[in-house]
């Protein structure tokens, strides 16, 4: 006697539906293309996380950015902003200070050690994207593009939508 349960998963190819095949495509993307983005900004005592707070603030410039601001504006949610600014402090990769009107809030700026490893970094990491990605073309890219702003575009808190850097020279 075959097994009901058995039988619905050979149905679908192994997947509930259409939508938990193309995440679970997406999730197993993800996890390969980091490994390669991980290892390069662990050579450099970074997570990638960290890399997207530096560039952040080096596109800021001198105005600096408030920590908060820093954490609505990274590419994925970071629950503990400090922790992941902390080191970046240690590192003298950024400095951080407080206004005297309100001393609960943090202005987060780039130093020129930070400047520094981010110009040292900028080869590295166009040839990450090239090994990751650069096995599609243009066209394709996108598309692909495309695609994944229209499937998480439902998702996204219109007051901390995601939007690369406002600096697109550095």
């Amino acid at each position: 006697m075959t097994d009901p349960l058995r039988q619905i998963g050979k149905n679908r190819g192994h997947f509930d539906s259409p939508q938990q095949e193309a995440y679970l495509n997406l999730w197993r993307t993800y996890d390969r293309l980091r490994v390669l983005e991980d290892k390069l900004f662990l050579e450099h005592g970074l997570s990638a996380q960290q890399y997207n707070a530096l560039r952040l603030l080096a596109a800021r410039g001198q105005g600096g950015m408030a920590t908060l601001e820093v954490a609505k504006r990274l590419v994925s949610r970071a629950p503990d902003i400090t922790r992941l600014i902390n080191p970046l402090v240690e590192m003298g990769w950024i400095s951080r200070t407080r206004p005297k009107e309100n001393r609960r809030m943090a202005i987060l700026c780039i130093t020129e050690a930070g400047n520094s490893l981010l110009d040292r970094l900028e080869s590295p990491v166009t040839l990450c994207g090239t090994e990751q990605l650069g096995h599609l073309t243009e066209v394709e890219l996108g598309e692909l593009t495309r695609l994944l702003q229209k499937a998480r575009g439902p998702h996204e808190d219109p007051q901390r939508a995601w939007a690369p850097d406002e600096n697109p020279e550095k």
